[in-house]
């Protein structure tokens, strides 16, 4: 018996699925383990996953780095999506991973901005994407964090900022900026405009976190729940057919960054994750103790915060050229 085809029936994406949302994956990890699922299969002409097994996971990968030219950790990724799939949606005993070659990662040194050109490019920006942008710099949080942002996590008089189900699906709690406070507030007013006109219409709905819906069914209208940075226009949600209001896309911001980028003639391949890497380098270069900036940017191994100490080292470790001397 020929077992269907991927493309041909939901149910092995479906049950792939269920079990990463079973494990409280976030939303972003389980799209990207299906699109993985999906290129694994149309990479050996739609076989079923249950057909195949270790020689063509590794021919797969081997194709990722080879043929595509994907980084380390991208075809670890694939690796980890393919994995999952074998051992907790198929039940397959994967004995073989030790097998399997894993992509070695090296180091690499983040892209900084200097404070000037963290301020040119800034001013190359403007409405919204400036807002969220200078956000990004001034709290260090990364841009999905900021973009699914709730009223209720900005804490104006504790001038502080909780970011819940970070990565890793942990909260953490980090600085609102001062200078930042009246464009915030009055971005806020704006858009408590826009919920109230909503609300009146009968709308005014948004996701909310995990089983909440259930336990608190009006607290989707809510001020309180409603996003920092909502979208342009309303979502109707597929499952349930309900009209509600999602936040801000990603590609929104990353877009008038690049521009700005470019704008401000400033020479490096920055991108939104950048105004992070400055974020941490410049409160490094302020004094502050790594664990600080350890807290503040979420991450879990202090190893992972010490690459920005590079910064501490100019100029090669600190070492004055011979050529300054001649």
């Amino acid at each position: 018996m020929t077992l269907p085809c991927v493309h041909q029936s939901p149910k092995l994406l479906a049950r792939l699925r269920a079990e990463l949302r079973l494990r409280h994956y976030s939303r972003r990890t389980e799209d990207t383990y299906v699109r993985w699922v999906q290129r694994f299969v149309r990479f050996h002409g739609m076989r079923h996953p249950s057909e195949m097994g270790r020689a063509e996971v590794s021919a797969f990968l081997t194709g990722l780095a080879v043929a595509g030219r994907v980084s380390a950790s991208t075809q670890n990724q694939a690796l980890a999506a393919l994995l999952f799939l074998y051992g907790e949606v198929l039940g397959h005993q994967v004995a073989w991973v030790g097998d399997l070659v894993r992509a070695k990662h090296a180091p690499r040194v983040p892209v900084v901005l200097a404070k000037d050109e963290v301020r040119a490019i800034l001013a190359c920006m403007r409405g919204v994407p400036q807002l969220a942008a200078r956000l990004l710099y001034g709290t260090g949080i990364r841009l999905l964090e900021g973009l699914t942002l709730r009223v209720k996590d900005i804490d104006f008089h504790m001038n502080e900022i909780t970011v819940r189900r970070g990565k890793g699906d942990r909260d953490r709690v980090t600085v609102l900026p001062e200078s930042l406070k009246p464009a915030l507030i009055a971005h806020l007013q704006r858009v408590h405009l826009l919920h109230d006109r909503q609300v009146a219409g009968g709308a005014g709905w948004v996701e909310l976190p995990g089983a909440l819906v259930k336990k608190y069914p009006s607290a989707g209208r809510d001020w309180a729940w409603q996003w920092v940075f909502p979208a342009v226009r309303d979502t109707v949600n597929k499952e349930t057919g309900q009209v509600f209001r999602h936040h801000l896309h990603e590609s929104v911001i990353q877009r008038a960054f690049r521009q700005a980028v470019k704008r401000s003639g400033v020479a490096k391949a920055a991108h939104c994750h950048t105004l992070r890497h400055s974020f941490a380098t410049h409160l490094l270069e302020a004094g502050y103790d790594i664990r600080t900036v350890q807290e503040l940017l979420g991450h879990r191994d202090v190893s992972t915060t010490m690459i920005y100490t590079h910064v501490l080292n100019r100029g090669g470790r600190g070492v004055r050229s011979p050529a300054d001397s001649l």
